[in-house]
């Protein structure tokens, strides 16, 4: 987002990705018993490559993404290369940035579709933490041959969308096809620690969601899950593979606080199904 802002820029390590259901059966479970996880250091991911900021690509989690340097949605921002790197040990930054004037923000995306199956994501930071502009978004998303924005999409995202929501989490499932609106579960991230992970599992009939304190491969610390089933499946859920994406953008504005703002993603493993 192409906006001034005379505030110092200062890093601030981060993490991140209102409505009802649609059309189906939409059913928010909340474990609100879950224990907590203790924080240990993530282990390097030796799957990555290490890159410096502004490369056209980065080598993460055993696969390719292309890193976005545009301006255009969401917001619009100012996508800027060089608000992404790999770290030594493997780990995927990305970042909001302030300089001349202008705030710039970061996207990588996945150079090959992915269909049906678990999609994890494990990061490092406190997206319960994060300013009200800063959205964290860990999503899979429409291509031109397959609809038009605002379909076949499935979001796990980090935001109060300029502090209209209490909940910094949000799990969204967008139909297949144009007209029906999205259904959306806001969830309270709170009970993250300084890691954790988050998953959806998207299958032809429903999506179901998972967010866990800690790194885990299975249910260990989950404080929290929704599932997705509508009777209009078809319709109602992407039946189409399709990119992930990644992205930490702004809306309404700047950060509140003036600051840069920091995310880092340790790992994210796809397993069909």
């Amino acid at each position: 987002m192409r906006v001034p802002f005379a505030a110092p820029l200062v890093f601030v390590t981060m993490t991140a990705c209102g409505g009802g259901a649609a059309g189906g059966t939409s059913v928010p479970i909340v474990a609100a018993s879950a224990t907590p996880v203790p924080v240990a250091s993530p282990t390097p991911n030796a799957l990555s490559v290490p890159s410096a900021p502004g490369a056209a690509t980065v080598q993460f989690a055993g696969y390719s993404w292309r890193v976005r340097s545009d301006y255009g949605g969401p917001g619009p921002n100012q996508f800027s290369a060089q608000n992404v790197w790999v770290d030594a040990q493997g780990f995927l930054h990305l970042a909001i940035t302030h300089a001349s004037g202008v705030w710039s923000t970061a996207e990588v995306v996945l150079q090959q579709s992915l269909g049906f199956g678990s999609y994890q994501f494990q990061i490092l930071g406190h997206p319960e933490a994060m300013d009200e502009h800063v959205v964290l978004g860990l999503f899979n998303y429409t291509t031109p041959s397959i609809g038009p924005d605002g379909t076949n999409e499935i979001d796990i995202e980090f935001a109060t969308w300029s502090g209209t929501q209490p909940q910094h989490g949000n799990w969204t499932v967008w139909p297949a096809i144009a007209g029906p609106p999205q259904s959306t579960d806001a969830f309270d991230a709170s009970p993250n620690t300084g890691l954790s992970t988050h998953r959806f599992v998207w299958g032809s009939r429903a999506v179901a969601f998972q967010a866990m304190s800690g790194l885990t491969n299975d249910t260990t610390g989950m404080y929290a899950n929704w599932t997705y089933a509508p009777s209009d499946y078809l319709h109602l859920i992407p039946q189409t593979a399709e990119p992930v994406h990644m992205n930490l953008w702004l809306t309404g504005g700047p950060p509140a606080n003036g600051q840069g703002q920091e995310i880092v993603i340790t790992g994210f493993s796809f397993t069909p199904g």
